[in-house]
């Protein structure tokens, strides 16, 4: 695209907390700007922006207002991520997905029709740039421990456990190490259940209690130290830079990216590091 002309954005997900703040942003930013904006709760065919500057289209179905898009942002939940890409790829339209819960099944048809239909799709599972960092130093750290336990703690309505987050971060700890943690399995449990999850010999707790966002924090250890990385969203503001990000990111060429690791110029593979220090 031309440095001189926004990207076109389309927020689904418009009137929840998340999508109001992410249109807000769009609009502050010299080169973005939303056109449009989706939510199944529409009444009405607009929407005011934050801030009362303008108007732009609402409606309950993302064909009705994809128009002259360049990027989709979703922000609702697993099914519409998927409804999102099947509907806005096809016409050209890059997408960011931003919701949680996105299954390996979505991600992968997501590389399938970005490819098909040359447009950039980008799936984020936090869009907080220290979460983002927190991954990053998960993997590079988790091949000199031997133990992992992730805590998630969020917001009492978030629909999904774990959170997508933890899943990633426990995930780049089993890539970061090259294989599972190892996870002790204790000879009597009292309360089923009480070990939590787990991905890789990573062991996962999550937490749902009002007044919280996103925290995460990740506990690795080895015989006589631990180390621990621990993140915090105070509020939804902590988002609004990495969903920039994912937007630029979107269009700048046809591909699945997931995370804004290379975003951030993180993009390194633990692998890579690997061979670099051998």
């Amino acid at each position: 695209m031309s440095p001189n002309v926004p990207i076109r954005v389309v927020v689904q997900g418009a009137l929840g907390r998340m999508g109001g703040q992410i249109l807000d942003a769009l609009a502050n930013e010299a080169d973005t700007r939303p056109i449009g904006a989706v939510d199944l709760a529409a009444d009405g065919e607009s929407l005011i922006l934050p801030g009362g500057s303008s108007r732009i289209p609402l409606a309950r179905s993302l064909s009705d207002v994809l128009g002259e898009a360049d990027v989709v942002v979703d922000v609702t939940t697993a099914d519409g991520a998927l409804a999102a890409i099947r509907t806005a790829a096809p016409q050209g339209v890059g997408v960011v997905i931003g919701s949680s819960g996105v299954p390996d099944a979505t991600v992968e048809e997501a590389r399938v029709l970005a490819e098909r239909h040359s447009v950039g799709i980008v799936v984020v599972p936090n869009f907080a740039v220290g979460a983002v960092l927190m991954t990053h130093l998960a993997r590079v750290a988790a091949r000199f421990f031997e133990y992992a336990d992730l805590i998630e703690t969020h917001h009492e309505k978030k629909i999904d456990a774990p959170s997508g987050t933890a899943m990633a971060i426990a995930r780049a700890v089993v890539e970061g190490r090259g294989g599972p943690m190892k996870a002790p399995v204790p000879d009597k449990e009292t309360i089923p259940g009480t070990r939590g999850g787990e991905i890789g010999g990573v062991t996962i707790h999550s937490a749902r209690l009002p007044g919280r966002v996103a925290n995460h924090e990740l506990v690795l250890a080895a015989p006589g130290q631990t180390l621990t990385v621990r993140h915090e969203s105070i509020d939804r503001t902590s988002f609004m830079p990495g969903v920039i990000a994912a937007v630029r990111a979107a269009v700048k060429g046809p591909g699945l990216t997931v995370g804004l690791e290379q975003a951030l110029g993180l993009g390194e593979s633990a692998e890579a590091v690997r061979e670099a220090e051998s």
